[in-house]
């Protein structure tokens, strides 16, 4: 699916998980306003209401009333690739077989 294919609302959600990504934003970096968000990307506050609604359900972003939206700490958890958290989930399961391995070399080595 290319950029062309999403909706609005949706080409803003990928690209403030994709800035968030590439480390442009950051925990508790403040999202510009609605208005100037919609100005940004040529739609109507609207669309970047519900845009923010999306990225606040997958857990990127948080709002408080009168202040704005801001980047969640968590954010770059939220936003990472599934190949790669597949693969960091692989990588501590094989750290902890090997320490496993490594104590039961060591205390059943003995009895050989």
């Amino acid at each position: 699916m290319t950029a062309e294919d999403l909706q609005p609302y949706q080409r803003i959600v990928q690209d403030v998980k994709d800035q968030v990504r590439l480390g442009r934003l950051k925990g508790n970096d403040k999202l510009p306003s609605t208005r100037e968000l919609a100005d940004h990307y040529g739609v109507a506050p609207g669309t970047v209401q519900r845009a923010l609604t999306e990225l606040r359900a997958e857990s990127v972003v948080y709002s408080h009333q009168g202040r704005g939206s801001f980047i969640r700490e968590s954010a770059i958890d939220a936003v990472a690739d599934p190949t790669s958290q597949a693969i960091k989930r692989l990588e501590e399961q094989v750290a902890e077989l090997a320490e496993r391995l490594d104590r039961l070399e060591a205390g059943g080595g003995k009895s050989s």
